[in-house]
């Protein structure tokens, strides 16, 4: 089955408190080790973080509608690494913008997943994921 959506691994070092072959996996679950005999890393714990990225239409249109719910220029600099409060948005408009991406994508957004929205990139994944789930 294909998925249409980006996975990357990212690994980053950590303090050095744990020992040489401890990886903290705080809050992860389901974990399978994967075994890389010719990928060389330097000794020390390591910060494991997995995105999934949503595709490229989806943040450009989330970009729109909330340039439009903020009523930004349309040259203003809006991306998936756009926070909404640094873009201005207060909690009513954060409402707002997920009432536009509700109507304009056809899902229905829990409040709990709203509250967790704080980038573009966020929205963008989260409607993904509801689309996806809703097709199904």
């Amino acid at each position: 089955m294909a998925s249409s959506t980006g996975f990357s691994l990212n690994f980053s070092p950590l303090s050095t408190s744990l020992k040489h072959n401890q990886v903290p996996l705080h809050g992860i679950s389901n974990v399978n080790l994967l075994s890389l005999p010719s990928l060389r890393i330097r000794p020390g714990p390591m910060r494991l973080r997995v995105s999934c990225a949503a595709k490229p239409e989806t943040v450009d249109k989330v970009c729109s509608i909330v340039r439009k719910q903020l009523a930004l220029p349309e040259d203003s600099s809006v991306t998936g690494e756009s926070k909404f409060a640094a873009l201005g948005a207060d909690s009513l408009d954060t409402v707002e913008i997920v009432m536009g991406l509700e109507e304009e994508f056809g899902i229905s957004v829990e409040e709990e997943s709203a509250q967790s929205i704080v980038t573009v990139q966020d929205a963008a994944d989260l409607i993904e994921k509801l689309v996806e789930k809703k097709d199904a």
